[in-house]
């Protein structure tokens, strides 16, 4: 139990929620009362995820509120098959356009849809639509006082599964890093590993920000800020792994070159072993070693294998074997720190809280995404419009008692991109077979007791694995939905045929659909590439400061360029998956993220160097350097802008310090920003190709 991921503990809760309320309900007023009760229940617990209280029961609130209202609705219009499928269309338009909050709204929009197939599911005149609606709305109600005393009770217990995520997440990257260095060149052959490390670090980027919603938003405890530091820790290595990659290319590809690679390879090797570690001690305090950090210092590279002492590789040897000190020294800290040390925090809690991510739920911002050029709105009118046809196209096939199955299939399947419907799609199917499959198993087990209580184990399952693996979620959620109607109406049988028959259709119908009203990713290139170049000028004029006192600015600035090209290359992901002719400049826009990386490595070297050895830097040269650079970032950056000379004169190929920094900073300080203005204007000429390509298509 100690070490299961929150995702699991929080589909076990949820399990546990509906199971009492549907029993507390059959006890109370009756086996159907329960039943219907549950609908409620289940409704609520889709937005009941690892969370802090204050955000879990607004969301919850609301998940439950949209969920009873839209069944009401359809209860009321179950007399009239028309009319019901016509109120469809807007309920549907309306649940989705509550995605312009963003992902976060995105179980409360599916409550929506899952009334809309619950209330379908029961026979016409079972009950009276109010009464139905207060069965629901009691069930809701009693599932929110229980999501609110789950997440009260498992605060701690999500924070540390929070952390320790993170921790695997950033070992994770060490690893696929360390692949990667080893590879002699990373080019178009490494197609495979490079989607590996886009993935990862979206992975990394989202447990940090979960992290970061749990910890920097919880009282003042000892415990609390030792968690807190180590998640800084954290923070900070990703950093510092992005400065891994740099200068890599001046190490060259004879074996002299590959051994050095294989030596930094070994050393990001040792600190993801450390970081995992550091997950094991996070779940389980006596699982931290002791004393162990010597572990993770980088192994000495004998002389005789790096090359003579004038090539640029033994130059490079002390400022990596720099990195990779640092690296270690950061997982000692993060292991102390679980073994009871105290740290002092960088940031007060009220600083802090300026990295939790917002929840406020405005309606100006749902109202400015009411045009067609929003993605979210055009998303939400096809979505209207499919679960609108595969309702009346329910009604007219054979088995026309059964349209809320379509319905269901394609509200699953339709996302917001092509790559995710096709993704959905194959998932849906196979687990819509395999669900099958169980259910007519079970169709031989009379006992209503057993069939309910794999009922909650369904939707406990199905919730947990939802954003993890859908094609455990669709097979679980097949059971659930097959169950459901079953113990609302026994005499409906189990119609296991009918629903795969309807998920195949359902599935080719949401494909077809995305289709309409398409919202392909060469919109949005325009916007993203604009927020990148905004984000690192924001970040450069952050990193470049040397005031006391920036410590805050820097580190939300390089959220905001963190987030900026993690959105970027999220876009050219699923861009890939898009036909040709839409397809946007994926050569140009990689180009883009690749020098936008390097970039922003140099710019956290550069803000680590003058954080840790700023007094050795406080000189009238550096800082007429720094402010140069800063000028010529600007100017690079900004689209348009005139070029200045100090930028332009960096074609040449910049020669490396002879001193190591340790005895000389200044010149490695002056050669790092000289590159990093090379790489801003690398840049702004990927950002203009891009533009350019997309104009020619």
């Amino acid at each position: 139990m100690r070490r299961l991921p929150s995702y699991v503990v929080n589909g076990i809760t949820v399990a546990l929620g509906i199971a009492l309320v549907q029993s507390a309900f059959a006890l109370l007023a009756g086996t159907h009362a329960g039943l219907l009760a549950t609908s409620g229940a289940v409704y609520a617990s889709l937005a009941d995820l690892p969370n802090t209280v204050g955000r879990s029961w607004r969301r919850v609130f609301g998940a439950a509120l949209l969920g009873s209202a839209t069944a009401l609705v359809m209860a009321l219009l179950a007399p009239h098959p028309v009319a019901r499928g016509a109120a469809l269309v807007p309920i549907v338009f309306l649940a989705m356009m509550t995605l312009a909050w963003g992902p976060r709204a995105g179980p409360i929009s599916f409550a929506a849809v899952l009334a809309i197939v619950f209330t379908m599911a029961s026979p016409v005149g079972a009950q009276p639509p109010l009464e139905l609606f207060a069965w629901n709305v009691a069930g809701a109600a009693a599932y929110f006082l229980w999501s609110i005393a789950a997440a009260a009770l498992l605060q701690r217990r999500y924070r540390t599964l929070a952390l320790s995520a993170a921790l695997e997440a950033t070992a994770r990257l060490f690893r696929l890093r360390a692949e990667v260095l080893e590879q002699a060149r990373v080019d178009g052959a490494h197609h495979d590993l490079l989607r590996a490390w886009v993935a990862g670090e979206a992975v990394l980027a989202e447990r940090l920000q979960a992290a970061r919603d749990l910890l920097f938003a919880a009282r003042d405890t000892a415990w609390v800020r030792r968690h807190t530091a180590v998640l800084l820790h954290t923070i900070d290595l990703r950093d510092v792994l992005l400065a891994s990659r740099l200068d890599v290319d001046l190490l060259g590809d004879d074996e002299a070159g590959r051994r050095v690679r294989a030596h930094v390879a070994a050393g990001l090797r040792r600190v993801a072993a450390g970081l995992e570690a550091a997950r094991d001690g996070v779940l389980d305090p006596k699982a931290v070693p002791a004393g162990g950090e010597a572990c993770f210092a980088p192994a000495e590279l004998p002389a005789e294998a790096i090359g003579p002492a004038g090539e640029a590789r033994a130059r490079l040897m002390p400022v990596i074997d720099s990195r990779l000190r640092t690296l270690a020294d950061d997982v000692a800290a993060i292991h102390a720190l679980l073994r009871g040390a105290d740290e002092a925090l960088p940031l007060s809690r009220d600083e802090l809280q300026q990295f939790v991510a917002p929840d406020g739920w405005p309606l100006r911002i749902v109202a400015a995404q009411l045009s067609l050029r929003s993605p979210v709105c055009r998303h939400a009118l096809r979505s209207g419009v499919a679960l609108g046809c595969a309702y009346f196209i329910g009604l007219a096939l054979p088995w026309a008692s059964h349209p809320h199955w379509l319905v269901l299939s394609v509200a699953v399947v339709l996302r917001g991109n092509l790559e995710q419907t096709l993704s959905r799609r194959n998932a849906r199917v196979l687990g819509t077979a395999l669900g099958c499959l169980v259910v007519l198993g079970l169709a031989f087990v009379a006992q209503h007791a057993l069939l309910s209580a794999i009922f909650i184990v369904s939707a406990g399952v199905a919730h947990a694995f939802v954003a993890v693996r859908y094609l455990l979620t669709a097979m679980a959620g097949t059971v659930m939905a097959l169950l459901q109607a079953h113990l609302v109406d026994p005499g409906s049988g189990f119609a296991v045929a009918e629903r795969l028959a309807d998920t195949v259709l359902g599935a080719l119908l949401a494909w077809a659909f995305s289709y309409v009203l398409p919202s392909w990713e060469r919109r949005a290139v325009p916007t993203n590439v604009a927020r990148a170049l905004a984000a690192l000028r924001e970040y450069a004029a952050c990193a470049l400061a040397s005031e006391e006192g920036a410590a805050v600015a820097q580190r939300l600035a390089r959220r905001r360029a963190y987030d900026a090209l993690g959105a970027l290359a999220a876009a050219v992901q699923r861009g890939a998956f898009e036909p040709q002719r839409v397809r946007p400049p994926v050569r140009e826009l990689t180009m883009l993220l690749d020098h936008g990386q390097r970039l922003m490595a140099h710019l956290s070297v550069i803000r680590l160097t003058l954080a840790r050895h700023g007094s050795d830097l406080a000189l009238p040269q550096a800082e007429a350097a720094l402010r140069t650079a800063d000028a010529a970032l600007q100017a690079c950056l900004t689209p348009g802008a005139p070029i200045p000379p100090e930028a332009a004169a960096l074609d040449a190929p910049l020669p490396l310090p002879a001193l190591p920094p340790a005895r000389d900073r200044l010149p490695w300080l002056l050669r790092r920003l000289q590159v990093s203005v090379a790489d801003a204007r690398a840049v702004r000429a990927a950002a203009g190709a891009a533009m350019k390509a997309l104009r020619q298509r």
